[in-house]
């Protein structure tokens, strides 16, 4: 569960888990087994994914003999169907108009979870965008880092539900107040001020702000387009010999360019899951270059924004400097009516 500690130079190393969502799943399964609220042999367990979040539930689920219900979009891979329908689980995919309502796919699929919970008697919901139980099972993950590298000047990681960064590096301050929190997050994800769009880089972004995400745990965030973060996940493989999957890739590129500028620095980036899901899209050529993804020249360094408004180059980084989301968001442009 807990990952390999990879040292990239003397003091940048990744943390390459097999499936990182496993901590906060198995944590939190625990605990409602504990609580009383889930029964083995009777329960169900019923949450909205699109990816290892849903993974691990299936996978903790069947070694727990709890039956399990996920609520996923169209653009799901049939790899990860196949894996959860294998372990027994239910997978529920959303269609329809709503798809284009307001909160996107993302809102269509809360609404059949909602409607999923009202009909299924003894269901229970990790709900991994608003538990508190997500982002505090990182406590885990933390101890793990501070016993085997000490103090850490940098920690560098992919935002989605927001739990493994701020659960991370939360737990990090309480040892190294000073600790840097940088966030990589995509174009078109609304979680540091971009409107909603087509993302397609699974797991990276959200189109929905999660009750998870502490904005005041970031100094810094990243964006990192599709066709940047699907090259660097590919370098990751080529150099290192990590073959993980697509939010690894940007981790580790905006990781390795911090490193490179401060090299007395001990720096982490987190790296979530293996690459296996993804041979028939990322690791595939043809596949990157049927969606015009086949990588021009390499963005060496990124282009550092006054807002995130601003953020519309293939790279782009901006100070966040551990504000609310509001403070940040108070010198938006309005949009002009019509």
């Amino acid at each position: 569960m807990l990952p390999k500690i990879i040292r990239f130079s003397p003091r940048f190393y990744g943390a390459a888990f097999f499936l990182m969502k496993l901590i906060p799943a198995r944590f939190i399964i625990d605990e409602a087994i504990r609580s009383g609220q889930l029964t083995p042999g009777r329960s169900t367990v019923v949450e909205t994914s699109s990816g290892t979040f849903g993974l691990a539930l299936a996978m903790v689920c069947r070694l727990k003999g709890l039956r399990f219900h996920m609520v996923t979009d169209p653009v799901v891979d049939a790899t990860l169907r196949r894996r959860i329908r294998d372990l027994g689980g239910t997978v529920d995919i959303v269609s329809g108009p709503a798809l284009d309502g307001p909160g996107g796919v993302q809102q269509a699929r809360l609404d059949r979870l909602a409607a999923v919970i009202a009909n299924t008697e003894g269901a229970f919901c990790p709900s991994q965008y608003d538990n508190p139980k997500n982002p505090g099972a990182y406590a885990l993950l933390a101890e793990q880092l501070l016993t085997a590298l000490g103090p850490i000047d940098c920690l560098v990681g992919p935002v989605g539900s927001g739990g493994s960064m701020c659960g991370t590096a939360r737990s990090l301050r309480t040892i190294v107040p000073e600790l840097r929190a940088i966030g990589v997050d995509t174009h078109h994800s609304v979680l540091f001020g971009h409107e909603d769009g087509k993302r397609m880089v699974r797991g990276l972004g959200n189109s929905l702000l999660p009750a998870n995400l502490d904005h005041t745990v970031f100094d810094e965030v990243h964006w990192v387009d599709s066709r940047t973060s699907f090259w660097a996940t590919r370098q990751l493989h080529r150099e290192h010999a990590l073959y993980m999957g697509p939010t690894s890739g940007p981790s580790y590129l905006v990781a390795d360019w911090w490193a490179r500028h401060h090299p007395d620095s001990t720096i982490v980036a987190l790296l979530p899951d293996e690459g296996y899901r993804y041979q028939e899209t990322v690791y595939n050529d043809d596949w990157l270059a049927e969606n015009g993804l086949t990588p021009g020249p390499h963005v060496e360094s990124p282009v550092a924004v006054d807002a995130p408004w601003d953020a519309v180059v293939p790279w782009a980084s901006f100070s966040w400097a551990r504000r609310t989301f509001d403070e940040v968001m108070a010198g938006r442009p309005r949009k002009e009516p019509g």
